[in-house]
């Protein structure tokens, strides 16, 4: 699978990442834990070289699924993980509930600490702060992720959902080596800046939420109902009205659009919406979630795709006809 370097630092990947958020929640519909596991373990034999998770993801849950999943395979791989939340029991018991945002550079380091002892590894490649916490400066998250790269515990940091005030920001202090923040071809916000800012300033760009949180797969009829308990269900995804009925109806037409394009080219719709997402010049990595071989073999497949500039302007056709918005001007959820 096709290597690529994260902006200007020493760390490259497969153009496809494993992302492992599913695995980490019940909020995301039932999976069977046994296959997770299993799709980590192939992931590694199919040229998946890169990882993400968070200790958020369960809380702890992934992380430790991850881990068993890797195994002794750990050192072959770009392991990312994320902190910048804190618990009601700081971290320490299995019942944790999420208290607040915090990238104080005692929690960072604290919850640190805690990624490395639960993923049994010395050092993460990537740490990334996961949301930003307006109550920290942003020289002083900074400051804490350099003592840990110092200490040779992550060799690598950045940050997830900030947008670029907040990254000038960390400059100012540091250098960041990448942010990971929502692009699929629903959800284009990040095109009006942040993209075209990792781009100038060689921080690497990983996207998540490639296949639209299932919007892309083709596996959503105007029948499809979330139980309460799967978080589509509230309507909103990062604060966009995706799942909202009269939206999501709008969007189900252009899937069927996408299907019969990518049909035709021999593929499936998820593939395209990889492939589409790969295709952003600045987009270092499109992180997807695999929870058996049939879904990892297929988007494993969609990283040799190259749409050219004749075939997206097709596909941004199909959003114009059904009156779909792709948001390229909206704000960013923060």
């Amino acid at each position: 699978m096709e290597q690529r370097q994260f902006g200007d630092s020493d760390l490259s990947c497969s153009a496809v990442g494993f992302g492992t958020w599913e695995m980490g929640t019940t909020q995301y519909g039932d999976i069977d834990i046994q296959d997770a596991v299993r799709a980590v373990e192939m992931a590694v034999d199919h040229g998946i070289t890169l990882f993400d998770t968070a200790e958020v993801y369960g809380p702890y849950t992934s992380e430790e699924l991850l881990a068993r999943g890797l195994g002794a395979r750990r050192k072959d791989v770009v392991l990312v993980t994320k902190v910048g939340f804190v618990y009601h029991d700081d971290g320490r018991t299995g019942n944790a509930a999420v208290a607040g945002r915090s990238a104080a550079p005692e929690d960072v380091i604290s919850h640190t600490n805690a990624c490395l002892t639960r993923m049994n590894t010395d050092y993460v490649d990537l740490m990334l702060i996961h949301w930003p916490d307006h109550k920290t400066p942003h020289a002083d998250t900074i400051g804490a992720l350099e003592d840990l790269k110092a200490a040779g515990k992550i060799r690598h940091y950045g940050v997830s959902n900030y947008d670029v005030d907040m990254m000038r920001a960390c400059e100012e202090a540091g250098h960041l080596t990448a942010n990971q923040v929502g692009y699929h071809m629903f959800d284009r916000r990040m095109e009006a800046s942040v993209l075209n800012y990792c781009k100038d300033h060689s921080i690497g760009y990983m996207a998540y939420g490639s296949l639209g949180f299932g919007l892309l797969t083709g596996a959503f009829t105007p029948d499809t109902r979330f139980v309460d308990w799967d978080w589509r269900s509230s309507g909103k995804a990062f604060g966009l009205p995706l799942f909202e009925e009269e939206h999501f109806l709008k969007e189900l037409k252009v899937v069927e659009h996408l299907k019969t394009f990518a049909a035709d080219h021999g593929r499936s719709v998820a593939q395209l919406a990889l492939a589409w997402v790969l295709g952003h010049p600045a987009v270092t990595v499109g992180l997807v979630g695999m929870r058996n071989e049939n879904e990892l073999i297929e988007n494993v497949a969609a990283a040799d795709w190259r749409l050219t500039q004749d075939e997206r302007q097709e596909i941004d056709a199909f959003f114009e006809a059904e009156g779909v918005p792709t948001y390229v001007d909206a704000q960013q959820a923060s």
